[in-house]
């Protein structure tokens, strides 16, 4: 049986290109909580920082967004981060929004 952590990786590495996911959803799909949405991020930083070199170029953080279609992105990996959104077809507004965030919105069950 796999741990939350292992389930959070799991879930984050099914998420499809051109489609973006939650925080909340990934909590409640690996079987939490509305809580649990906050460590999320935790979860996949450790993963980064002690996986491989493939699950490291695989955890597809630029997809997992704010409950209101809006993204996190770091001033020094900016460039980065809106290249990633242009080269899967995703766009945003001049607030830094997922544009047609509900048809882009996975859920999983």
């Amino acid at each position: 049986m796999l741990t939350f952590s292992e389930r959070v990786i799991k879930i984050t590495l099914e998420i499809p290109k051109g489609k973006v996911t939650t925080y909340g959803a990934i909590a409640r799909a690996a079987g939490a909580g509305p809580m649990a949405a906050q460590s999320i991020t935790s979860i996949l930083g450790k993963a980064y920082q002690a996986g491989d070199k493939k699950l490291k170029k695989r955890i597809p953080f630029h997809r997992i967004v704010y409950a209101d279609g809006r993204i996190w992105v770091s001033p020094s990996r900016r460039k980065e981060r809106l290249a990633l959104y242009k080269k899967e077809g995703i766009k945003l507004d001049e607030k830094d929004r997922i544009v047609n965030f509900r048809d882009l919105l996975v859920e999983f069950k």
